[in-house]
């Protein structure tokens, strides 16, 4: 994709508000209560001005129109939303309860799926209004509700894995050796940006012991001549998420620290080649796992294979031993083995895969061989 996509429009918004309503009546749910954050933009468009202790909430419940619950402060900003015009705005004035407001709006007693950053204090005031209601969080209740991608917004996910590539390519030719991983870090989110990148949420820069860290941050240790160094790195352009992981060597690698990373290689190779429609995302874990394991590193392992990608960089579903849930076309997903030696070196390759009708398609293309970089 070039230049800045279609936005969406209030018929797409509309068509997913009446989707998660009546995922939460299939899953046993009263309704959905979602406030500001990811869940809240992917189905309205809104992204109130900042978080405030002043209670916003979209309530959807099959059968019924959609309801966004705002201060009245707000409402005009609500208003201008792609998804408002398929919703109704309620407000509220401040000296009011909002929660006597809202509970009109609710099955007294009902189960609400509720997002999972959802302040506390907010469901807190629903319950003390409405006691016989009950809460769960979206990820355990309707973990799949923005798993399965649309044609649209699988194109914005390509495009953010291209913008990351084209960082991997240029950060390459920088200069490691005698730099602070916090400068190649620097580097990083520079050349995101600059490919259309929004937001950059992580720039992780792992160089020699550090790399055995999965979330190291980059400090101010100095990268050195025959470092090992990890670069995990991505955020959001057009809103959707990118983030993709490969592991280079400043020169010549030594032979254990190359076999290493063709094992990580290997394993992330025949993960990748395993997806597709009806397995279980246990199932790419477990081929990963098996491959590192025979290879002598299943202790060094210590994470899962891989986490969805989607208006956030990390969320449901997750490929890790135990979830059952069968891979659909239209899921995105990281696959991102590694292995970790402690005070020595790390090694992990990560690509975001979407499933096809009939397999998976990588949204990352650069080399996946240990390059050497200076």
């Amino acid at each position: 994709m070039t230049g800045t996509p279609a936005p969406f429009t209030t018929d797409d918004y509309r068509a997913r508000m009446e989707r998660a309503a009546r995922a939460a009546a299939e899953a046993g749910l009263a309704g959905l209560l979602v406030a500001p954050g990811p869940d809240l933009v992917w189905l309205t468009g809104y992204a109130p001005p900042a978080a405030t202790e002043r209670l916003t909430l979209l309530v959807l419940a099959a059968g019924r129109d959609p309801v966004l619950v705002v201060p009245t402060l707000e409402a005009p900003d609500a208003e201008k939303a792609a998804g408002a015009p398929a919703l109704t705005l309620r407000d509220w004035t401040d000296g009011k309860d909002p929660y006597a407001a809202t509970a009109p709006l609710l099955d007294s007693a009902g189960r609400f799926g509720v997002s999972d950053n959802a302040w506390a204090l907010h469901l807190l005031g629903l319950q003390k209004q409405l006691p016989g209601t009950s809460y769960v969080s979206l990820t355990e209740g309707l973990p799949m509700l923005r798993a399965v991608k649309d044609a649209a917004e699988l194109e914005r996910l390509a495009a953010a894995g291209a913008a990351a590539d084209d960082t991997y390519e240029e950060i390459l030719k920088v200069a490691f050796a005698g730099r602070r991983e916090s400068d190649v870090a620097g580097d990083l989110a520079d050349l995101l940006r600059r490919f259309g990148h929004e937001q950059v949420d992580f720039t992780v820069v792992g160089s020699g012991p550090n790399g055995a860290n999965p979330h190291h941050e980059a400090g101010g240790r100095i990268i050195e001549h025959g470092d090992t160094v990890v670069l995990d790195f991505g955020g959001l352009k057009h809103g959707y998420g990118s983030d993709t992981s490969r592991t280079v060597h400043v020169g010549e690698p030594s032979a254990e620290e190359q076999r290493v990373h063709d094992v990580v290689r290997a394993a992330q190779e025949a993960a990748c080649e395993a997806v597709r429609p009806g397995i279980a995302c246990q199932d790419v874990d477990r081929v990963a796992r098996a491959y590192i394991t025979e290879a002598g590193y299943g202790d060094r392992f210590i994470h899962r294979t891989g986490h969805g990608i989607g208006v956030t960089t990390h969320e449901p579903p997750y490929m890790i031993e135990g979830e059952e849930q069968p891979l659909v076309p239209g899921m995105c997903f990281s696959v991102e083995p590694g292995v970790y030696l402690p005070g020595r070196f790390g090694v992990r390759i990560e690509d975001i895969v979407t499933v096809t009708e009939d397999g998976g398609r990588r949204l990352n293309g650069t080399p996946r061989e240990m390059a050497v970089v200076n």
